[in-house]
């Protein structure tokens, strides 16, 4: 076998093309294509055009076009992403790894710039960003010049990046959500460069280091949220290696009822998919349902990939995708993507249907109007149910006085006190957008108002929504809402809120008050909106502003009325409803393709600020000894050509015994940072005041912030501090309660390695490589739970850490097991793919309790990165020779 045998061509506005053919794939009895799912096509396309017989290894393509509905023992693969793409909380740290690198190999006397990105790499400034001013007409411009007040040296560091590594481009702040923009202009579906010598045509793919670059997935794209440390090998040239997936078809039936959103799909899909525990898999939808979805139906559906816990969620190339670049001003991508899918059978024309490792079925009608929450994604819950599901949270709510703008106003429990029209999940959805601005028009129509107590914000993921919410006129009704444009990023969604005003958040914290916060995001993880709001409920963005005009949770919207108008009627929630034909009426008037056109031409340029900030030049970083941002990280220090190999782990000590479903927020938070814990101790020793912490997610770039911040989530409950909550555990064998932090440098001191014990789940939510370099910091050896999620169970091996998994249906609990006792971990040294190690844990008394673990280091690969103390050492060693 060789690739030349698969290789054709195809003219395409005067030039020749060459291509990977799927039909000589075929013909060559390597793969009957018809049966594969379109994203297993679109990965044999990626190892039959990268065959070399060395990396990518005839049995390898053979297996892959073989492909088996489910794998006993995995197989693995090398996957060559085209492209990686970044958001700058995860960024930010990737650039100061590559930067430290560069460093290293200087010391060993090698040239600095080996070290270079080998495939594009662009890099998106949306995470930063709070909403600090809200409400009002001068919000955003004010939320922006904070940002930069607060960020300028990393943005600063961010523009010597783009300066000094080769392939690497910064999308500036401002400029919308990383996701929306891959979506609506980045992913071009189809790639066209010189390969093998030849001018070829290839299938877009690419990883990202946020979990939510699956929302590229809509429109045919492969890609999906790795570790930070991933991308960074996948950008200096390694492949990704993966197991060959179990792909899950979702086929989708029946029309969507009228007044039923996107979100209100998605939402029904993350819980129905949950329960079908897609971890690890591909999800691809597909059947006649899709013909009543939008593709931004569909992107909401992708980006919401790891709230199901799947690797993808993907939808092939269609007349629908076509149209969405049509109508998203890329025309002549839209002809080439055509030309290309047609030729190498990765368009779907709906004439038959491939094979799946298994297939879950979805009515479209069946919908209803739902949200989720307060704690999950995946708890989905009708709208006629939202009241029960409330009551259970809060059984008997307790009010308290407070004094906003000189007047007493009444504060409940379960009241809404942030309401955020945020996040790429549902700002790429006109639709929905629209949608909401004209339930904002009928209840400022009718005289209603918000509560004094909720927060609103909009935070669009794209410059062009601005556009066409004023091109339909809404956007005046919710300004007159206080839903005023505050900024161009994730802000809530990711945890950037910004502060309740502080009379509110003084009495929700004095009260123990459990209040809620609704949003159009993606995520509602216990202390990921506001570390004082208990409960966290995700809608679409019609709803967001119906909630907010109720100002509470504890309401049947069906039943209940939402205000009074302006002459003493109830008002309810189908009074200020929209109905599907006011809503396309608008869509299509007033969303063009011009206005696409404009914002994209202009994405790079930046503003002013943005301008302004200093650009240098070199090679090599020049480290500010004093800075609280970036720092050299300590993990190529006295770094040697020669790894030192793995031992067996003995005398551990467990830091942490956790429950089920522990994200990695819980694990590494992103938002705002305590003055009393020991990252804000540690920023107030070094003259930082905590008015000017701003997050954990802003200071990524300095590892003495993140592994203090590691375990450091106000809500993580840990068994060793019970009843405590948050970052606090026992040191043993003495028992002193302390910072989780604390006592992981006392052990280091004592020359005693920890352990971690968790549950199901362990790891679930964000691709946050800081929750597993924070661990390796901590001098964490194992982590041994009942499951991994996918994204941090990788990061772990990439970091040197074993993911261990208990067998037999065991769990610490099943065991016995109370973290008093000492681990011995015994076959680390001759560690292989899924072996089995025995753990020894020896309680105070001397009694001993014994068991296994499934070590879930998966692949040949991994094993390597193990032994070389994780992947970026790897890597760095391989380049030095």
């Amino acid at each position: 076998m060789n690739r030349e045998q698969f290789r054709s061509h195809f003219e395409f506005g005067g030039k020749i093309y060459a291509y990977y053919d799927l039909k000589k794939v075929r013909d060559a009895g390597v793969a009957d294509i018809a049966k594969l799912p379109f994203s297993i096509r679109v990965l044999l396309e990626n190892l039959v055009r990268n065959f070399d017989g060395k990396v990518v290894k005839e049995d390898a393509v053979k297996e892959l076009g073989q492909w088996k509905k489910s794998y006993a023992v995995p197989y693995e693969i090398p996957y060559h992403p085209a492209r990686v793409i970044m958001q700058d909380y995860t960024g930010v740290p990737g650039v100061v790894d590559l930067a430290a690198m560069r460093d290293a190999l200087v010391e060993k006397g090698k040239d600095a710039s080996f070290i270079n990105p080998l495939v594009p790499v662009d890099l998106i400034v949306d995470h930063s960003v709070q909403v600090d001013y809200y409400g009002t007409a001068d919000a955003l411009d004010k939320n922006v010049k904070l940002e930069y007040e607060r960020n300028g040296e990393r943005y600063a560091f961010l523009k010597w990046a783009q300066a000094s590594f080769n392939n690497m481009r910064i999308v500036p702040p401002k400029s919308g959500i990383c996701h929306q923009v891959n979506l609506e202009y980045l992913g071009q579906v189809v790639l066209k460069g010189e390969v093998h010598g030849e001018m070829t045509a290839y299938c877009d793919t690419l990883v990202g280091t946020d979990s939510h670059t699956t929302m590229i997935n809509a429109i045919g794209v492969m890609g999906w949220g790795v570790g930070g440390i991933e991308a960074e090998a996948v950008m200096l040239g390694q492949p990704y290696y993966m197991p060959i997936p179990e792909v899950i078809g979702l086929r989708l039936t029946g029309k969507i009822a009228e007044g039923i959103t996107g979100t209100d799909v998605v939402l029904s899909i993350t819980e129905l998919l949950r329960k079908a525990k897609v971890v690890e898999k591909f999800v691809e939808v597909y059947g006649p349902g899709l013909k009543s979805l939008t593709l931004p139906d569909r992107a909401t559906i992708s980006n919401m990939s790891p709230e199901f816990g799947s690797t993808m969620g993907f939808f092939a190339v269609d007349d629908e995708t076509l149209r969405y670049l049509r109508n998203t001003n890329r025309a002549d991508v839209a002809d080439f993507v055509e030309n290309y899918t047609k030729a190498n059978l990765l368009f779907n024309d709906y004439s038959q249907e491939p094979e799946y490792t298994q297939v879950l079925e979805l009515d479209l009608s069946t919908v209803k109007k739902c949200i989720a929450g307060p704690k999950k994604p995946h708890q989905h819950v009708p709208l006629d149910a939202v009241k029960e599901t409330v009551a259970k949270e809060v059984a008997a709510p307790r009010t308290v006085e407070v004094e906003l703008d000189g007047k007493k106003v009444t504060l409940r429990e379960s009241d809404v006190v942030i309401a955020a029209i945020t996040s790429c999940t549902n700002t790429s959805n006109p639709y929905v957008m629209i949608g909401a601005g004209l339930v904002a028009k009928k209840a400022v129509e009718l005289g209603l108002t918000i509560k004094p107590y909720v927060k609103t914000s909009l935070a669009p993921g794209s410059q062009v929504v601005t556009d066409y919410l004023r091109e339909a006129g809404v956007d005046v009704y919710f300004d007159k809402l206080g839903f005023n444009l505050a900024a161009y990023g994730c802000t809530t969604c990711i945890g950037n809120a910004g502060p309740l005003r502080p009379e509110l958040e003084k009495a929700v914290k004095e009260n123990k008050l459990n209040v809620a916060s609704v949003l159009s995001g993606n995520r509602n993880f216990e202390a990921r909106i506001h570390p004082q709001v208990r409960q966290n409920y995700l809608a679409s963005p019609m709803l967001v502003v119906v909630y907010a005009l109720a100002g509470t949770m504890d309401i049947d919207l069906y039943k209940d009325p939402i205000g009074k108008s302006k002459d003493g009627k109830d008002v309810f929630m189908k009074d200020v409803f929209p109905s599907n034909d006011e809503i396309w009426a608008l869509v299509n008037k007033c969303v063009s393709n011009e206005q696409y056109k404009k914002r994209y031409s202009e994405i790079l340029d930046g503003d002013e600020n943005w301008r302004a900030l200093p650009t240098v030049k070199g090679s090599i970083y020049d480290w500010e000894a004093k800075s609280t941002y970036i720092r050299r990280p300590p993990f190529f220090e006295n770094f040697s050509l020669t790894p030192v190999a793995p031992t067996d782990i003995k005398g551990a000590k467990p830091l942490c015994l956790l429950g089920d479903t522990i994200t990695t927020d819980h694990i590494s938070p992103a938002g705002s940072i305590p003055a009393d814990y020991p990252a804000g101790r540690y920023l107030q020793e070094n003259g930082v005041k905590p008015v000017d912490f701003n997050s954990y997610g802003a200071r990524r770039g300095n590892h003495e912030v993140m592994m203090r911040g590691t375990l450091a989530n106000v809500r993580i409950a840990n068994k060793l501090a019970e009843p405590k909550e948050g970052g606090f555990t026992k040191h043993m064998p003495d028992g002193e309660d302390m910072y989780i932090y604390d006592a992981a440098m006392k052990y280091i001191k004592e020359g005693v390695p920890t352990v971690i014990l968790g549950g199901k789940e362990y790891g679930s939510g964000s691709s946050r490589d800081w929750a597993a370099k924070g661990t390796v910091l901590l001098g964490v050896k194992a982590v041994i739970t009942e499951s991994f999620e996918r994204i941090h169970r990788s990061n772990l091996a990439g970091m040197g850490v074993l993911p261990l998994v208990f067998k037999n249906g065991e769990s610490w609990k099943s065991l016995g097991l109370d973290g008093t006792e000492t681990y011995d971990i015994v076959g680390v040294d001759k560690v292989s793919p899924r072996c089995t190690l025995a753990v020894t844990a020896k309680k105070p008394d001397g009694k001993e309790i014994k068991f296994d673990v499934m070590c879930r280091l998966d692949t040949e690969i991994e094993i390597e990165y193990f032994k070389h103390g994780g992947i970026l050492p790897y890597v760095l060693r391989n380049m030095a020779k």
